[in-house]
């Protein structure tokens, strides 16, 4: 629920601090802004240009959902999970500690839900630039909060107030993570790698994850974060029908390159069912601790 990371959210126009009124149907910046949070439980906090983006369609949402409620990306989430508990490892944070896990590109809340449940009084953040996302993880999990931002813009987020960065296939704002990161906090990314879906590229006419993906990660992170480790490749088959292989491209961006009819009759040219490999990358990237500067390459 918003009113358990109140204190985590700020005003994206200046970055001050927010309140609940109204019986919480509105957050009010210190500065006097005002925003309404949505029957559904998500509030969309956007800078005065507004959100320049609208995210996944209401189809590419359900699909999502067919999907990843299937099970078939199990181990990715149990990677990023185990990722979440290196990093608040790492941090050396109290037991008593309430981490706040913050997942940008939170979709349907489907990782951020698994890890809440896994790192005990947990709180997450949720954002995503979809409405239609933003309705569903506002359900996801008692302990998370939906927020409508664009990860592109400044995040809604307070200054050192994140413990741990989730990010999954979706963008990322190095500066930004750098400033709402703890002392210590980590960001773990996972990237798609090469060979992932592989066996769908020819038949369906998907795009191809590029080679040096990881490496131009590294890049871009270049004097905000440092990596912690090596990246972690995690690998394996999924046996999936052709619902289950219509849902997996109607959720990504492939699905706005491909027309419906096309992908539907693609798919029906494929087997009942195929054997297809998933695999990606866990990077971890940390910020250094409190009197320590994070080394410039």
């Amino acid at each position: 629920m918003l009113s358990d990371i109140i204190d985590v959210l700020a005003d994206p126009v200046d970055g001050s601090s927010l309140s609940g009124v109204d019986d919480f149907s509105r957050l009010v910046s210190s500065s006097g802004h005002s925003y309404d949070i949505a029957r559904q439980g998500y509030v969309t906090l956007a800078g005065g240009r507004g959100l320049r983006h609208s995210g996944d369609s209401m189809e590419m949402v359900l699909a999502r959902e067919t999907f990843l409620s299937g099970g078939h990306f199990a181990p990715f989430v149990e990677a990023v999970t185990a990722g979440v508990h290196q990093a608040l490892e790492d941090n050396a944070l109290p037991l008593e500690a309430r981490p706040v896990i913050a997942e940008i590109g939170a979709g349907t809340g489907y990782y951020l839900s698994h890890t809440l449940d896994d790192v005990d009084g947990s709180r997450g953040v949720g954002l995503d630039v979809s409405v239609y996302a933003a309705k569903h993880l506002a359900r996801c999990h008692p302990r998370a909060g939906s927020v409508v931002a664009d990860a592109w813009e400044r995040l809604p987020l307070a200054d050192e107030s994140v413990d741990a960065i989730t990010v999954v296939f979706a963008p990322r704002n190095p500066a930004e993570f750098a400033r709402v990161l703890v002392p210590g906090g980590q960001a773990v990314i996972l990237t798609a790698d090469r060979g992932h879906l592989s066996e769908l590229r020819d038949p369906l006419g998907i795009i191809d994850v590029e080679d040096g993906k990881v490496e131009r990660l590294l890049e871009q992170f270049s004097g905000y974060l440092q990596q912690v480790g090596e990246a972690e490749v995690v690998e394996f088959p999924m046996n999936l029908d052709k619902k289950s292989i219509a849902a997996q491209i109607g959720m990504s961006p492939s699905a706005r390159h491909i027309g419906a009819e096309l992908l539907a009759q693609r798919v029906a040219e494929l087997p009942e069912s195929m054997i297809v490999t998933a695999r990606a990358r866990v990077t971890r990237l940390a910020k250094a601790p409190q009197n320590q500067e994070v080394p410039q390459n």
